[in-house]
């Protein structure tokens, strides 16, 4: 319903309620003092996506026991000076409140919360040890800078951690270890540095999300993570990431399965549902999705995708990744790959999105590949790769520019080949015509050596029984 855009002066009249959701009501107006006089045994407040503004005043006597507080996407600003004591949740997303985050130090207790699309700054609080039982974080897309706080290493019950967007620096925290029920981890777009942590994969095991993306890890990647049997989403991209890609990806359960290959035991494990209840998770993941930014807050169960794009890896791609039949999307884009394009890629028969430009991949294109009848998206250019675009109807879809800057491809949609470069189509054609032809010759040569055989055999059975039977003869 709608009650704005004025702030409902009725509510002056109300007293005694313990709970109270005006969002989505239209409100634009600046919040009334008198209202937080109202609040003294609230233990529910939602007036989420209004465009309400003001500052918030000392909050310390207000609510009831243990109060969930929604404010989000409205338009309050200034610093927060201090909450309730004990806070169940916290949602203040998306408006543009300023200065530090120390009174999460003067909580006892929190359940959830989301700070995150604001303007706080400064380093985090290494104050998190009381906070054991937080379930969810979410600092993304504010100004905060400085290490990572090891305190957060108290936070045993953990589930979520998004700090994407800040000025983080430093390596991650040994101590984040300890979150070993985290299934959640988004620290992509800051300044981090070190290796990727081994014990992605040993101690967090259950992770089903981790976005890296766009900081400063270097080294090669821990052959631990091969152990994230239930991964959704693996964006290491833009690092300085080298070596090689491990072989043993091919350990990805999830991304194995295809969508109509989902159990009902494995769907019910893998869901990871956001839903729009103050009581339940409240923040959106957002991932780079098909060259787009995307804003995920529903089921992750279909979400699946593997991007390791602009960073220093070489080596072939494995042949492995085959195997990962319910893939999505695929960025390897912007290293130094060798080798060839796997000759099975048409295995990953839910491929919807495939870069591999600008590496150094050689030989020709898979005709395998054009069996990918979700592909949405290619990207082969500027590679070494030859011969015929194999034909059908999705490789003749994209447009020329998919294979531009590789001086052997030819044919459509690129310029037709010269006479001396063989139709890959015909040639397995012929391949197979080979193979038919060989099976029946040998068929045939088979029965001949069999009836033969049965000739001599007879003959010889004979003339051996007309000796035996002289011979008794002769001794008789």
């Amino acid at each position: 319903c709608k009650l704005g855009p004025k702030f409902p002066k009725w509510l002056q009249t109300q007293s005694g309620f313990s709970e109270l959701d005006i969002s989505s009501t239209g409100i634009s107006d600046t919040m009334p003092n008198w209202f937080w006089d109202l609040c003294s045994k609230v233990e529910y407040l939602a007036l989420s996506n209004n465009k309400i503004d003001g500052e918030l005043p000392d909050l310390s006597t207000k609510f009831g026991v243990f109060p969930e507080i929604d404010l989000s996407h409205n338009n309050f600003r200034g610093p927060i000076h201090s909450l309730p004591p004990k806070v169940k949740s916290l949602y203040l997303s998306n408006n543009s409140f300023v200065g530090s985050i120390s009174f999460v130090c003067r909580v006892l207790k929190f359940m959830s919360i989301d700070l995150s699309d604001n303007q706080f700054s400064g380093e985090i609080p290494d104050c998190w040890h009381h906070l054991s039982r937080l379930n969810n974080l979410n600092l993304a897309n504010n100004n905060f800078s400085g290490k990572v706080p090891p305190s957060f290493g108290y936070l045993y019950y953990l589930k979520e951690l998004q700090l994407r967007n800040n000025n983080f620096t430093g390596e991650l925290p040994s101590s984040l270890q300890n979150c070993t029920l985290l299934r959640i981890l988004d620290l992509g777009r800051n300044q981090l540095t070190g290796r990727v942590p081994s014990w992605f994969g040993t101690s967090l095991v259950d992770l089903i999300i981790v976005n890296l993306r766009e900081n400063q890890f270097h080294g090669e990647l821990p052959l631990s993570l091969c152990h994230l049997n239930d991964i959704h989403v693996l964006d290491l991209s833009q690092n300085r990431i080298s070596g090689k890609i491990p072989h043993c990806f091919s350990n990805f359960t999830y991304l194995s399965l295809t969508n109509s290959s989902l159990g009902t035991t494995v769907a019910s494990k893998a869901y990871f549902v956001f839903q729009n209840d103050i009581d339940s998770y409240k923040s959106n993941i957002l991932i780079q999705w098909k060259y787009n930014e995307r804003e995920y807050s529903g089921r992750l169960r279909l979400l699946k995708l593997i991007d390791l794009s602009s960073n220093l890896l070489g080596g072939d791609i494995p042949e492995e990744f085959s195997s990962l039949h319910g893939l999505i999307s695929l960025n390897l884009s912007r290293n130094h790959l060798t080798g060839k394009i796997i000759r099975e890629i048409g295995q990953m028969e839910m491929l919807e999105s495939l870069d591999l430009s600008y590496n150094q991949l050689s030989g020709e294109i898979p005709i395998s590949l054009g069996r990918l009848s979700f592909l949405q998206i290619l990207e082969l250019s500027n590679n070494n790769l030859s011969g015929k675009i194999p034909s059908s109807t999705q490789m003749q879809s994209f447009n020329a520019s998919s294979y531009a800057h590789n001086s052997g491809l030819c044919g459509d949609p690129l310029p037709k080949c010269p006479r001396n470069v063989p139709n890959k189509d015909e040639d397995e054609d012929d391949d197979d015509g080979l193979i038919t032809q060989g099976f029946y010759i040998s068929m045939v040569l088979g029965f001949s050596l069999s009836f033969w055989g049965f000739l001599v055999i007879f003959f010889f059975k004979g003339s051996w029984r007309n000796a035996r039977t002289s011979e008794t003869e002769f001794m008789s």
